[in-house]
């Protein structure tokens, strides 16, 4: 498929439909029972669910869709902007004033929503500007049926020919670390422009067998919104999750070759297979040991010599293999994006046997910009760029971003757009370097760098990955801006005491330089969640509100 050639998202995936036989499973949600969708289903749904819609709205009128990871998701996802209409995939996990923010922000005509416990969040914001509600399942209000949509006939399949690369596919809402969530305004040609870059790079994974996805992160994030156009491109056979509590027994029914998560996904599978590997003793003790060892000189492309040899193909045998059973036993790549991944953390799943490719983007980026390639992997960078967009470091290490990829500009927000797209460049508000092999390595954010009273620069984030790698540290703030030393919020992953953490640090800040060592903290119970406000729903520290909150027991420290 000619993917430079397409004019618009809609135009994919018709084209992959004329390619790929009807009857080829496509669609699985593992939380229902019901038997897989194939993509003669789908389409047919599509033109229906299309059909309607069109007949719904205006040209150009925003399409909000709230609903958890499912078929019909991408169903709806492409009839509206089969229909003319722009998609505004929102959250599940938003708090009330961000539904509020949203819903007044970006005006939709037409709410598609899953079901009552979804709609019970966005009900008292709805105003005159919404025209219809659609639900995939029963609610307390007047709205269409899916079901009954989908049982009615339609006189004629229409594809919609007048989209052009360069017309708004979607308004993805930033998930706010800080302040109100931002629309990004995406393009067809952005997203279908990230999908070529991600083909090239997925091209000696896919083509050894079929694909298969197992879909857990949200399909309202960027990165799985446009994950989904490239699980068309390859003809993929895709499998959502039922949740993050049951993701590793979903990977051991859907066998995915392929799948995608954030770094808190990869901290906690990093911190499981640890535990177990503690337990070993003996023999399986020195296996493990072996086995990291080598896995990790293979992974930065030293020479074994025989007898390492025939100790990695043992260890391949009787520990990698047992590994990758677990997942499915056919997993070619875990791909990491939406936040750094600690480089313990990328080596030591590697080294198991659980390939794993770092990437970096924004959702200004439609999202991906880098991503590390299979045969190439360097953990500490996220890789080099995509072809189909150009990376540069200015001139105070900025990294910024020209491409197709970038986005049209923030909706309703003209100043801001302009603060960060100059002459074409997308000012992408991280610090990084490209290396000899035009690898990208981010090594920091402008806007959460610690400046201590001696005027260094310290990245909290790097300290914070630092911590939770110790398997009783479940999650970590780093504070310190204008102080004269930095301080710590450590929730703890068990019951244990001020002394033991003390001790803890004591070993992590021989290895941390004078101005990152942490001197003093405070043990909080309360976890930092999606529910309590501290974390996005992409699991990042809302750091604005972390620290608001603990203000004082943080000052207290001083």
């Amino acid at each position: 498929m000619n993917i430079n050639k397409l004019n618009s998202l809609v135009e994919l995936y018709f084209k992959k439909v004329d390619e790929i036989d009807g009857k080829k499973p496509f669609l699985k949600w593992l939380k229902q029972s019901k038997p897989t969708y194939n993509w003669e289903d789908i389409t047919e749904k599509i033109f229906k669910l299309s059909a309607k819609i069109k007949s719904l709205i205006n040209e150009g009128d925003r399409c909000l869709i709230l609903s958890e990871n499912r078929p019909y998701w991408l169903m709806a996802d492409i009839s509206i902007m089969n229909a003319g209409g722009i998609s505004v995939p929102i959250f599940t996990t938003y708090s009330a004033n961000d539904y509020r923010y949203i819903l007044n922000d970006c005006k939709p005509s037409l709410i598609i929503v899953s079901n009552q416990d979804q709609f019970k969040k966005i009900k008292k914001f709805i105003n005159n500007d919404v025209k219809k509600i659609i639900s995939f399942e029963k609610i307390e209000a007047d709205s269409l049926l899916i079901e009954d949509i989908l049982n009615e006939n339609i006189s004629e399949k229409v594809i919609n020919k007048n989209l052009k690369r360069n017309m708004p596919a979607c308004i993805i809402y930033t998930s706010g670390t800080s302040g109100n969530p931002k629309g990004v305004v995406l393009s067809h040609g952005g997203i279908l422009s990230n999908c070529e870059g991600a083909v090239e790079l997925l091209e000696p994974l896919v083509n050894k067998k079929n694909p298969v996805f197992l879909t857990w992160l949200p399909l309202s994030h960027s990165y799985e919104h446009t994950v989904q156009f490239i699980q068309i491109i390859v003809g993929a056979k895709v499998f959502y999750a039922e949740s993050l509590e049951k993701l590793i027994s979903n990977m051991g029914s859907a066998k995915p070759t392929i799948m995608t998560a954030v770094p808190r996904f990869y901290q906690n599978l990093f911190t499981k297979i640890n535990i177990n590997f503690e337990k070993q003793t003996g023999f399986k003790k020195k296996l493990i040991n072996q086995t990291l060892n080598l896995g990790k000189k293979i992974l930065k492309k030293e020479r074994l010599n025989l007898r390492e040899k025939i100790m990695n193909f043992l260890c391949d045998k009787l520990v990698r293999n047992k590994i990758r059973s677990q997942f499915g036993g056919n997993l070619q790549a875990f791909v990491s994006g939406g936040g750094a991944l600690d480089q313990n953390i990328g080596e030591f799943l590697n080294a198991v046997g659980l390939p794993t490719l770092q990437g970096y983007g924004l959702t200004e980026a439609s999202p991906v910009v880098s991503c590390n390639l299979p045969n190439l992997v360097k953990v500490e960078t996220v890789g080099p760029p995509f072809r189909t967009n150009k990376v540069k470091i200015s001139d105070d290490g900025e990294i910024l971003i020209r491409g197709e990829n970038v986005m049209l500009g923030y909706w309703n927000l003209k100043e801001d757009t302009e603060k960060v797209i100059k002459d074409g460049w997308l000012y992408t508000g991280d610090i990084g370097e490209l290396d000899k092999n035009n690898y990208l390595k981010i090594t920091d954010r402008k806007k959460d760098i610690i400046v201590n009273l001696g005027g260094d620069n310290i990245s909290p984030s790097k300290i914070e990955n630092i911590l939770c790698l110790n398997e009783n540290i479940k999650q970590s703030l780093v504070y310190g801006d204008k102080k004269n030393y930095l301080v710590a919020l450590i929730v703890t992953e068990k019951e244990i005491n001020n002394e033991q953490i003390k001790e803890i640090l004591e070993n992590i800040n021989k290895n941390l330089t004078l101005v990152e060592k942490i001197k003093k903290f405070v043990l909080i119970n309360e976890e930092f969640t999606i529910n309590n406000g501290m974390l996005t729903p992409t699991l990042k520290l809302k750091r604005k509100e972390i620290i608001k909150n603990y203000k004082q027991q943080l000052e207290n420290l001083y």
